[in-house]
C-alpha cells in the first residue's frame, strides 16, 4: 500500500528507486528528436515524428491518456501576429502502446518530467493537432512539481528567483526573453554591417572612469591591487580608436553600486559605440535609423504603447529640448553662473520649483542640477525626445561647445521619463580633459561618490592623440522594458539578483 504520508518529493524519489530496481534509468543521456514542437503544424497528418519536452499536463481516461509536452525548441522563426507554438498534445491508447507501456506511463511519468515520444501526427475530434504515441521514454525525472494547476507564477519574487518556472508558465515572459535575444543579435549584426568592429575591454579596472557613478570595489590578490568593476566601457573604447580602429563597439555588462528602483539595476547590459570623424549630430541620424530597424526586427513594429501613450519611433519629427535653455526657463535664473552648491540650493528653493528638503544631501552643483533635471524635465517627457546642450560639469568626457565652454555637445533620448541612451561629441583635447577630471576632485572631497578618478592611462592615450569622434551608449535592459511596457527593469533580466531566501533570518 502506498504511504500517503510521504511528501511529493519523497514519492518521486521512490519512483526513481523503483525504476532502478527494474533496470531502468530515470535520467537518460540523450533522445533523438526528428522534429521541433513549434514546427509540427507544417507537416501533413500521418507524418511520423519524434519530439521531446517537459510534460505540463496529464489526464487519464481509463484506457486513454492525454498529456502535453512543452518546449521552446531551436531554429524557430518569429511570427509577430501569432504566439510561438511551445506545446503539443500527445495521446497514449491501450490498443496502440499496449497495457504494460500505458501502465508504466501512468505510474512513472508525472507533470514536470521530460519525456520523449515517437508517433504519428493526427487531429482529434475537436481538431487539435496531436502526436498519437507509439512509444515513449522518460528522459529526466523532476522531483518538484510545476506551479499549481500550471496557472503560472504570480508571486513576483518567485518569478525572479525561479525564472525557469516563470518561462514555462508564462507566455509573456517567453516573449520578452526571445525578443531580448533577437535585439542583442541585431545590435551586433547592424553595427558590423555599418563598419564597426567589436572589441573587448576589461571589467576589472584600477580607475573609476567612463561615467559618473558609484562603483563596486574588489581586490586582486595576485597583483595586490584594489580594483573596481567597470561602470562603462567608454575610456577603453576611445583608446582603441586612438590605436586606429575608426569604428568600435562593445556589448556587455557594466556595474554601478547604486540604489535599486524600477528603472535601475546594479548590473546591466549596454552597447557603446564610437565613430571617428563623427559629431553628435551624426550619431543622432545613425541612432534614428538604428532604433527603427531594431524595433522592426525585434517586435515587428515601430509603434508601442508605454504607460497608456502610443509612441511611434518611425516618426522622423522627434521633439528636441535644449537642456540648458529649458532649465534656465524653469528655474528663472542662469544656473551656469553659480559655482557654490549652497548658493545654488538656495536659489532653486527660492524659485519654488523644489524645496530645501528635497535638495538636502546633494553636495555639488553637478548633483543638484542633475536632480532638478530629473524632477522638472525628464519625468514629464513621453518621447521619444532628444535632449541636447548639457552643462559641462555633468559630462566630464564630452566635447565643450565652440561658442560656450560651459556647454557640451551632448544628446540623450528620453522615453516615458527614462533615458535610453547617452551620446556626445567626444572630448579629445588632453589638456581640457585633465582640467575637467581634476575639477571633479573638489566634488569628491565634498562627498560626491559618483565622480570619476583622474585616469592617467586614459590621459596618456589622449596625449598621444585621438581623432575627432562621437560615441553613444544604449541600454538593452531599458529598451526591452520600454517596448513591452514592463513595470520593472528586472522583468527584462533572465536571472536578476535576489536576496537569499534566508537573508532576513536571524543567526
Amino acid at each position: 500500500m502506498e504511504n500517503t504520508n510521504l511528501s511529493e518529493f519523497d514519492i518521486k524519489v521512490e519512483k526513481i528507486k523503483k525504476l532502478e530496481s527494474m533496470g531502468e534509468k530515470a535520467y537518460k543521456a540523450k533522445f533523438n528528436k526528428t522534429h521541433e514542437i513549434h514546427d509540427l503544424e507544417k507537416y501533413e497528418l500521418g507524418t511520423k515524428v519524434s519530439v521531446a519536452g517537459r510534460m505540463t499536463f496529464k489526464r487519464t481516461f481509463g484506457k486513454l491518456i492525454f498529456a502535453r509536452l512543452y518546449a521552446i525548441g531551436d531554429n524557430f522563426e518569429i511570427d509577430f501576429n501569432n504566439p510561438l507554438r511551445t506545446s503539443v498534445q500527445i495521446s497514449l491508447s491501450l490498443n496502440i502502446v499496449g497495457e504494460e507501456a500505458l501502465a508504466k506511463f501512468k505510474e512513472f511519468c508525472d507533470i514536470g518530467d521530460f519525456v520523449g515520444v515517437n508517433g504519428e501526427l493526427v487531429r482529434t475530434q475537436t481538431g487539435e493537432l496531436t502526436v498519437q504515441v507509439e512509444s515513449f521514454e522518460l528522459l529526466s525525472k523532476a522531483l518538484r512539481g510545476l506551479p499549481e494547476k500550471f496557472h503560472g507564477l504570480v508571486d513576483i519574487d518567485a518569478r525572479y528567483r525561479q525564472r525557469y518556472l516563470d518561462i514555462v508558465s508564462n507566455e509573456s515572459s517567453r516573449k520578452v526573453f526571445i525578443a531580448r535575444s533577437r535585439a542583442v543579435s541585431f545590435v551586433r549584426r547592424y553595427l558590423e554591417d555599418n563598419g564597426f568592429i567589436e572589441v573587448e575591454t576589461p571589467i576589472l579596472q584600477t580607475a573609476v572612469s567612463g561615467a559618473s557613478a558609484k562603483p563596486f570595489f574588489t581586490h586582486h590578490n595576485a597583483l595586490a591591487l584594489d580594483c573596481n568593476l567597470r561602470i562603462a566601457t567608454e575610456t577603453w573604447l576611445k583608446m582603441a580608436v586612438a590605436g586606429g580602429f575608426d569604428k568600435v563597439f562593445e556589448l556587455g555588462k557594466d556595474f554601478r553600486n547604486e540604489g535599486m528602483d524600477p528603472t535601475h539595476l546594479q548590473e546591466f547590459t549596454q552597447v557603446e559605440w564610437y565613430a571617428s570623424y563623427w559629431d553628435f549630430e551624426d550619431n543622432v541620424k545613425f541612432f534614428k535609423k538604428f532604433i527603427k530597424e531594431l524595433m522592426m526586427y525585434t517586435i515587428g513594429t515601430t509603434k508601442i504603447t508605454v504607460a497608456g501613450n502610443e509612441i511611434d519611433f518611425g516618426d522622423e519629427n522627434w521633439e528636441r529640448i535644449n537642456y540648458i535653455e529649458k532649465m534656465k526657463e524653469l528655474l528663472g535664473f542662469d544656473f551656469l553662473s553659480i559655482d557654490d552648491y549652497k548658493v545654488l540650493q538656495e536659489k532653486i528653493a527660492e524659485s519654488g520649483k523644489l524645496t530645501r528638503d528635497e535638495l538636502e544631501g546633494y553636495n555639488s552643483c553637478r548633483a543638484i542640477i542633475d536632480y532638478a533635471y530629473k524632477k522638472l524635465i525628464r519625468r514629464n517627457i513621453v518621447g521619444p525626445t532628444i535632449l541636447y546642450n548639457y552643462p559641462a560639469f555633468l559630462k566630464t568626457l564630452a566635447r565643450r561647445n565652440d561658442n560656450d565652454n560651459r556647454v557640451t555637445d551632448v544628446f540623450q533620448v528620453v522615453v516615458n521619463g527614462a533615458e535610453i541612451l547617452n551620446a556626445y561629441s567626444e572630448l579629445v583635447d588632453p589638456i581640457e580633459q585633465r582640467k575637467a577630471l581634476v575639477a571633479q576632485l573638489k566634488d569628491k572631497e565634498m562627498g560626491d561618490d559618483e565622480t570619476m578618478d583622474v585616469d592617467e592611462d586614459f590621459l596618456l592615450a589622449m596625449e598621444h592623440g585621438m581623432p575627432p569622434m562621437s560615441g553613444l551608449g544604449f541600454g538593452i535592459d531599458r529598451f526591452i522594458m520600454m517596448i513591452f511596457d514592463l513595470p520593472n527593469i528586472r522583468d527584462t533580466i533572465l536571472f536578476p539578483m535576489t536576496k537569499p531566501l534566508d537573508a532576513d533570518k536571524e543567526d
